[in-house]
């Protein structure tokens, strides 16, 4: 996994979460500045600091890791579902359509 991804994946979660840097950080027992770098991938955590992030996130590693392990597809279709159902039923069906043209045009 590339350092951006990770940091950006971790932001997310902390926002989530309303956290600040500093919260967070103090949580998770790591400096502030170095959670910044991780954030903007500067940094890779080591082991043991990405388990006190997810820890104090209260978040699992698939959520995170959630496109480099093939158990994090449950959530990547959760996001998908979640941002689906507050949609009508014909914006939905746009959504399907253009996701379909998607599919079919990867390679």
């Amino acid at each position: 996994m590339e350092k951006t991804a990770l940091g950006q994946r971790i932001r997310e979660a902390r926002l989530k979460k309303s956290y600040t840097q500093q919260a967070l950080a103090e949580q998770a027992g790591i400096g502030n500045v170095y959670l910044g770098e991780i954030e903007r991938g500067l940094k890779m955590p080591s082991l043991n600091s990405f388990i006190k992030i997810i820890e104090a996130l209260d978040i699992s590693a698939d959520y995170v890791l959630r496109n480099e392990l093939r158990s994090g597809e449950a959530y990547i279709f959760d996001e998908i579902t979640n941002k689906l159902k507050d949609l009508t039923p014909q914006q939905r069906k746009t959504a399907a359509d253009i996701l379909d043209a998607y599919v079919r045009n990867l390679d």
